[in-house]
């Protein structure tokens, strides 16, 4: 999906264009989906691409929404990230490139990993 950032920014709110195409983040705790545990699927802001299943999300206690695993290992794009005096690991919708947040090696079993997610880059879809 190749759209042109000025695309992009009247498509997406300041907020959400900031998350995922110059790959920003919320404050801690102040995002829509850190505390709503709900069956559903989240899927891409940018594309509508499915995401995260409902049953894969975990209170981790860091601020953010966490999976424990994608919906598709295929999904997201994971690219080494070492701005801000860290190093992580960033995740990218692979269809859209869109920023989502970072995956940790501290997650719960079976996976192991934390997918840390932008509230503002995803929408959850309510089971019906």
């Amino acid at each position: 999906m190749k759209k042109s950032e000025k695309e992009w920014a009247k498509e997406l709110s300041e907020n959400e264009f900031n998350i995922l195409r110059e790959k920003g983040t919320e404050p801690a705790f102040s995002g829509k989906y850190d505390k709503l545990y709900e069956e559903g699927v989240y899927v891409c802001k940018g594309c509508g691409e499915k995401l995260f299943e409902g049953e894969a999300k975990f209170d981790s206690g860091c601020g953010w929404p966490s999976f424990s695993q994608a919906a598709d290992p295929n999904i997201l794009d994971e690219t080494l990230d070492t701005s801000r005096g860290t190093v992580r690991t960033e995740i990218t919708c692979s269809k859209c490139d869109g920023h989502m947040g970072h995956v940790f090696e501290d997650g719960p079993t079976p996976t192991g990993r934390r997918f840390c997610v932008n509230s503002a880059s995803i929408v959850f879809k309510a089971k019906k």
